[in-house]
């Protein structure tokens, strides 16, 4: 039966820059299928509207997109590659998941998804010299 989840992102200071939802096939899914489906998404997203939606705002940004946009070349982003960048991100807790206020520990923790259940990713951004 198919899942409907409604995702945020949130910046440290607890403001919500962006909610949307994602459409699973099975109602429970781990760490991994979210961000697998979240970065799929959203990198088909830009690259069939690149033109008109502007800057590409996903999880985590690809490896020489700004030098891409200022020389206004169109670029196709590899969702793989953004994908193994956002597990990475996940892993060193540049990314945190929660789920429902509960921060997700591992990417093959599995959770049930409710009428109800929201998931927040809070992107952390390192300190210069701390």
């Amino acid at each position: 039966m198919a899942a409907t989840l409604t995702v945020r992102d949130e910046t440290p200071a607890g403001g919500v820059t962006n909610e949307w939802s994602l459409e699973f096939l099975d109602e429970t899914i781990s760490v991994r299928d979210l961000i697998r489906e979240r970065v799929y998404q959203e990198v088909q997203d830009y690259n069939v509207k690149q033109q008109a939606v502007g800057p590409y705002r996903g999880l985590v940004q690809p490896e020489g997109l700004e030098q891409a946009l200022a020389g206004r070349k169109p670029r196709l982003i590899d969702w793989k590659k953004q994908y193994d960048k956002a597990v990475e991100a996940f892993e060193t807790s540049r990314v945190l998941v929660l789920i429902d206020d509960k921060q997700a520990e591992s990417l093959d923790q599995s959770f049930t998804i409710g009428t109800n259940t929201a998931v927040t990713f809070l992107r952390l951004t390192l300190l210069v010299g701390g």
